[in-house]
């Protein structure tokens, strides 16, 4: 016996396989007898319901309506306890005609939120191109302050340039008069 007090497994049994034709032969059972019950708590017997409707139940092709009678009948104990609960709503199909496109939308909280969120950073950024905001105040500051520092180190570049080349020349007419002496 294994450990933990189970059994042993189930690998070498044969499975079984129900057909589709069972399947559907259960289901019409079980739906014919829940219209027996449905005739016998109206208070008349199974033989005095109309004969339409037993045939309709014995046909493999229902209608969608009796369907959805099926899907709403309670299980169990349900069937017998009435819930008067307003909070609980019967979901209904909608067909495809029935769906209300053109009307306005609600949105959820987030959707609401996300959009908002979206506007405030598009005026936001419009702001700040406009060089409204504090945060491009404070760029464009920075921008002229470095624009001042650039063209001052390139006017410092200029002049020492500029006096290199009037020690070079000095040194060159210096040399050149030296020579010609």
């Amino acid at each position: 016996m294994p450990k933990g007090g189970r059994k042993g497994g189930h690998k070498g049994r044969v499975r079984q396989y129900t057909s589709p034709e069972e399947i559907d032969a259960q289901l019409q059972a079980e739906r014919q007898k829940a219209n027996e019950e449905d005739e016998q708590e109206e208070g008349g017997d199974g033989a005095s319901g109309d004969p339409k409707k037993e045939k309709k139940s014995l046909d493999s092709d229902e209608s969608e309506d009796e369907d959805d009678d099926y899907q709403q009948k309670r299980k169990g104990v349900e069937g017998l306890i009435d819930i008067e609960n307003p909070n609980r709503v019967a979901q209904t199909t909608k067909k495809v005609t029935q769906l209300d496109l053109d009307g306005p939308k609600e949105l959820s909280r987030r959707e609401r939120e996300e959009i908002e969120k979206q506007k405030a950073k598009e005026r936001y950024m419009k702001m700040h191109l406009a060089g409204k905001t504090e945060q491009a105040k404070a760029d464009l500051a920075r921008l002229a302050i470095i624009r001042k520092q650039r063209e001052e180190a390139a006017r410092k570049k200029e002049e020492e340039r500029k006096a290199k080349d009037d020690a070079t020349l000095s040194g060159k007419r210096m040399q050149s008069l030296s020579l010609n002496k």
